[in-house]
């Protein structure tokens, strides 16, 4: 089985402009008079590698603990795109056939339009990525992800794509269960060798 990491480091990756550092501080270190290393971090939610669950952009909308499992688990596939700007006509050649969970792989420099987020979102999918920081460029962030949050599609954003061909995988991304959180960090791995079942007897 071979296993690609495609997470983000909470402490290295870049961040959103505008979000705080975060801190990772040592309460207990082991030495003469104790026996055990004690930590606490503190960041953003939507630090590193991270699932944007509907409340984020959906006021009532279900938190990260409400959104189905199955969602972050599956097969996938990944797409590679030119950075810069998706648009709608774009959209309709981008989703293969009887996908569900689609990873965008744009260099962390590709962005949806509205009209690509909404026609996207209308396609029966259950979870959209990106190896952005966000589905949606600075200064039309509102709209693309609400295009897909009022759908129930999950997000997930900042993934490292960069080891990652074009193709199908089995996904692995199931968001930290944080009660009312909008968004809660994730360890997205893919399973590359991963046997597609068919359904039908060999």
């Amino acid at each position: 089985m071979r296993i690609i990491d495609i997470s983000r480091d909470v402490m290295q990756a870049e961040l959103y402009p505008g979000d705080p550092l975060p801190e990772l501080t040592r309460l207990e270190e082991i030495d003469d008079d104790c026996s055990y290393n004690l930590s606490k971090i503190s960041m953003c939610c939507h630090t590193a590698t991270h699932i944007d669950a509907p409340l984020h952009f959906i006021d009532g909308g279900a938190s990260i603990e409400a959104c189905p499992l199955d969602a972050f688990i599956g097969e996938c596939c990944v797409v590679a795109v030119p950075p810069g700007i998706i648009t709608g006509e774009d959209a309709v050649t981008l989703l293969p056939q009887g996908c569900e969970r689609l990873l965008i792989k744009g260099g962390g420099r590709a962005f949806f339009m509205d009209s690509a987020a909404e026609y996207t979102a209308q396609c029966g999918i259950k979870l959209i990525g990106t190896d952005s920081l966000s589905v949606g460029c600075e200064g039309n962030e509102t709209e693309p992800h609400r295009a897909f949050l009022r759908e129930g599609i999950c997000i997930l954003e900042n993934l490292d794509l960069s080891d990652v061909s074009p193709g199908r995988y089995f996904l692995f991304a199931p968001p930290v269960k944080i009660e009312g959180a909008e968004a809660a960090p994730a360890r997205a791995v893919l399973i590359a060798d991963y046997i597609f079942w068919s359904g039908k007897n060999e």
